[in-house]
């Protein structure tokens, strides 16, 4: 591999295989067999000799990654050029929409519009005064559930930036925050859930709105953030007597490290602690381990906490 200056290192974007694990889902590993195997991708050497990516290149790991979740084999895509890749990806933009349990909104592509002019403030105040009228529940599943995913797909072919993306997290975990905390506490005896995501999962924005949808469903919530040690989630649980452990993963999670994860975690916590999962993962729907239970969105927490009473009232009954 050619040795590259410093100037261009600039040029190409200078993204580290760190970050391309991090923010694809595609391990280290993957990406030097694939390099190997298939001669992509192809990365430069820094002055250190560490492989070094472009953006290019990101942005076309980005859709294989997509690509990989629903389905496809690395050796039938690995060589196909961006444009293909994204007719491929668009194809699977309907099954997306309904597994997500979203539709899309008329008002959706104009608050894109804002966050791609960078109106930071004019953004935070639609979605606030949306907030307003709908309620928090329905503000939950009928705007952010849908924005988030147009966010993620525009992410993903290339057209918003990553500090765009950035910039919209932070203005919507701000106003998640302020609405979380208006909600009335509970009463007696509350179901008590403790929140996180695994290492390498830095969705916040997911785990907030899963922090909303329990606690308008009175339940007591303690979140840990993002990022959590295994070992920690199950001592967490145990010393702050958890009922429910919730873990949420984003769409570039590793699928082998999602059920690996899950499995590790359900064998580390006895089975009168619950866990539950829901995330964007295709992985999720088809590899759990028994005695989790899966929330395909986040917008069915209310009827499984009901069904949840049920289970135990019945159990309680002489």
């Amino acid at each position: 591999m050619t040795k590259i200056t410093a100037e261009d290192f600039v040029d190409i974007g200078g993204i580290t295989i760190a970050a391309v694990e991090r923010d694809t889902g595609l391990t280290k590993d993957t990406l030097r067999v694939w390099e190997r195997r298939y001669g992509f991708p192809t990365p430069l050497r820094d002055r250190s000799g560490q492989r070094v990516y472009s953006r290019r290149d990101m942005e076309k790991l980005r859709l294989i990654k997509r690509l990989l979740d629903h389905g496809y084999r690395p050796g039938k895509i690995l060589q196909l050029e961006p444009a293909d890749l994204l007719r491929l990806a668009d194809a699977l933009h309907p099954p997306l929409q309904r597994r997500d349990g979203t539709h899309p909104r008329p008002d959706i592509e104009p608050l894109l519009d804002l966050l791609r002019k960078h109106r930071v403030e004019e953004l935070r105040r639609q979605l606030s005064q949306s907030l307003l009228r709908l309620g928090l529940a329905q503000f939950l599943s009928g705007v952010i559930a849908p924005l988030n995913a147009a966010v993620n797909d525009a992410w993903t072919r290339g057209t918003l930036e990553l500090f765009e993306e950035h910039i919209y997290a932070e203005a919507i975990q701000s106003i998640l925050r302020g609405a979380i905390a208006g909600i009335p506490r509970p009463g007696s005896d509350p179901p008590v859930v403790l929140l996180t995501t695994l290492p390498r999962e830095t969705h916040a924005v997911g785990l907030l709105m899963a922090e909303a949808f329990f606690a308008l469903e009175s339940c007591r919530c303690i979140s840990l953030g993002v990022q959590t040690p295994l070992p920690d989630i199950a001592r967490a649980a145990e010393a702050l007597r958890a009922q429910i452990v919730f873990v949420f993963f984003g769409d570039s999670a590793n699928a082998n490290l999602v059920s690996s994860s899950i499995a590790e975690l359900r064998a580390a916590l006895p089975m009168q602690y619950e866990i539950w999962a829901s995330g964007s993962t295709p992985v999720l729907e088809r590899r759990l381990p028994e005695h989790v239970t899966y929330l395909r969105s986040l917008s069915e927490t209310g009827g499984a906490l009901l069904r949840r009473r049920r289970a135990r009232t019945v159990r309680a009954e002489p």
